[in-house]
């Protein structure tokens, strides 16, 4: 079926006092794959809020039901953090029933727009917790521990380079997206560097003023 008429039925039938709905994520733009699902946010005046998996005519689903305030408030809490996943999820929505306003065109402009600067606070944090995972690398003597210290440094030397570039962070399948979409080259030197990634994080990090351990407060 459609994924759209799947997803307008659904809403349908679970929430017909909704006030509005979207269906979103991969199964609508580009990125959809065989295993897209339908995520699907619902916002209702009814609490509480909630998230919901299950499965509906084939299509596995996911529920991102808020009320008016809780949504309001976790878009508040991405801008915050830098990470928009509910900016993201509106500004590409299609609409399943009743009328979002101008919300989605809202997201879509602050998603467009890019974060607030950092703060020093800020800055100074990044460049701390890159120094200090560099350090627990180079000094690791047992290798399970190394592979995984390996990895976080790898996750967060790419965050940190958004961050530092101005550009919004994220996690899993967005963070090599937005990496992509701000240097392709970085993104593919990113990529490489999965397994041994000190070099780049040191790069990232003397681009940034140079690593951070004397001195750091918060």
């Amino acid at each position: 079926m459609d994924p759209v008429s799947a997803a307008r039925d659904l809403v349908t039938a679970r929430f017909p006092d909704a006030t509005w709905a979207l269906l979103t994520g991969s199964v609508v733009n580009s990125h959809r794959t065989a295993g897209s699902d339908l995520d699907i946010v619902v916002v209702h005046e009814a609490g509480p809020g909630y998230r919901e998996s299950l499965h509906f005519r084939g299509w596995p689903v996911e529920l991102f039901v808020h009320t008016p305030q809780r949504l309001a408030e976790s878009l508040a809490r991405e801008l915050t953090a830098r990470k928009p996943s509910t900016h993201r999820m509106l500004a590409g929505g299609v609409p399943l029933a009743g009328d979002p306003g101008g919300l989605p065109a809202r997201c879509a402009r602050i998603l467009a727009e890019g974060p607030p600067p950092l703060t020093p606070a800020e800055r100074d944090k990044l460049r701390y917790v890159l120094t200090d995972l560099l350090d627990d690398h180079r000094y690791a003597t047992d290798p399970g521990e190394r592979a995984v210290i390996a990895a976080a440094l790898w996750v967060e030397a790419a965050r940190a380079s958004l961050a530092f570039a101005g550009r919004w962070i994220s996690s899993g399948k967005w963070l090599l997206r937005e990496l992509r979409e701000h240097d392709a080259a970085f993104a593919t030197r990113w990529l490489a560097a999965r397994d041994a990634p000190t070099a780049l994080a040191m790069e990232i990090l003397d681009r940034a003023g140079g690593p951070l351990f004397d001195g750091y407060r918060a």
